[in-house]
């Protein structure tokens, strides 16, 4: 019933910006918790940032993006934002988005199996 497209990866240098979106159908959107987590070759898949629920939700980041990246969303169109800066060769990934139909409790933002729905994911690639 939910579906999620990410899109904005590519190739950048190390040092630049990518914003990637995620749209989201379904349920309405702003009743979800929202989370980008990334997985590199050979690497677990691990969180990078989250926001709650609802107009103005908390905000959570890895301590690897913390600083650099940004996560946002603008419910009137059904979209969670994740703005990179300052990018590294480390952050090569494919980067998902995912939802969460309950809200989240303490730390389990960052937990994958908090997450309902899971988009295909979209390639980023950071030269140095």
């Amino acid at each position: 019933q939910v579906q999620l497209v990410e899109s904005g990866g590519g190739l950048v240098q190390a040092g630049g910006s990518l914003r990637l979106s995620c749209a989201a159908s379904g349920r309405p959107f702003s009743g979800y918790g929202m989370g980008w987590f990334r997985q590199a070759p050979g690497k677990q898949r691990e969180f990078v940032a989250a926001i709650s629920r609802w107009s103005g939700g908390l905000t959570y980041y890895a301590d690897s993006a913390k600083g650099r990246f940004t996560i946002s969303r603008d419910n009137a169109k059904n979209t969670v934002y994740l703005q990179m800066n300052s990018l590294k060769p480390a952050d090569t990934a494919v980067y998902y988005c995912a939802a969460a139909t309950t809200a989240f409790d303490y730390r389990d933002y960052d937990r994958s199996l908090k997450y309902d729905y899971w988009g295909q994911g979209t390639q980023v690639t950071v030269s140095s």
